[in-house]
């Protein structure tokens, strides 16, 4: 996998040409965060076990119909594949659930169903603190700079850290779509070391959409005990 060489373009930052108080962005985040969740505890309430179950093994997570966990987060691997990927041919279960959501055009929670659609995973490099809220971060494989919400990234995350993870972005912000890995120097060149053949002489920007990137990602992390570091966190309401 070559080094990335194409220069950083920074529009989706350079647009905000307005300056939102902190309350106000959080505010707006906490919303978009809690109809995102409603989405995805839908979503997975009409995935099989099955469907499940065949993510969990290729992620390691299972064999044949036992799950074998440290803890029940790791579930979110496998539901996060099983949501948002599809083998050639195959509709996504996000995809199926849209045509049956019953979200009003126009509303937030349509939006959001939206914006969750068109998640795309990535690989981020954390760089500052947004000088409002959450996180300024380039996306690695894309060459561009984000405007990054997570309230727990932004209290726990150093700059410079790299992580992976699924990005929308229903406002100028971008939020994260199921989990989130950190990713160090020895997981990248395992990462690189085990991607299929075809795939590991190609830049970042050209496999990173391949629904099997991801599946290595999550496997790798797991195997490394990496994952173990994640801790999620809500957003306390009265938060500033």
């Amino acid at each position: 996998m070559p080094d990335a060489v194409t220069p950083l373009e920074r529009g989706s930052l350079e647009n905000c040409t307005l300056s939102p108080d902190r309350a106000e962005v959080l505010a707006r985040y906490r919303r978009l965060r809690e109809i995102g969740r409603r989405h995805n505890s839908a979503m997975q309430r009409v995935i099989s076990q099955e469907a499940v179950l065949q993510h969990a093994r290729r992620l390691g997570l299972a064999r044949g119909r036992t799950f074998f966990l440290d803890s029940i987060d790791e579930l979110s691997y496998a539901f996060d594949l099983a949501i948002h990927t599809a083998p050639a041919g195959r509709s996504r279960a996000i995809d199926r659930y849209a045509e049956l959501a019953s979200a009003t055009s126009g509303s937030d929670e349509m939006l959001m169903l939206d914006e969750m659609r068109a998640a795309h995973f990535s690989l981020l490099r954390i760089e500052r603190r947004h000088e409002v809220a959450g996180l300024v971060a380039t996306d690695l494989c894309r060459h561009t700079e984000r405007w990054l919400i997570d309230v727990g990234l932004e209290s726990s995350i150093p700059d410079g850290s790299i992580m992976a993870t699924r990005l929308y972005t229903p406002e100028r912000f971008s939020m994260t779509a199921g989990v989130n890995v950190p990713l160090d120097a020895m997981t990248m060149m395992t990462l690189i070391a085990e991607l299929p053949q075809h795939m590991q002489d190609k830049p970042l920007e050209a496999i990173v959409d391949d629904r099997r990137f991801a599946e290595t990602v999550y496997r790798i992390v797991l195997a490394s005990g990496l994952a173990e570091r994640v801790e999620y966190q809500d957003l306390p309401a009265d938060i500033k």
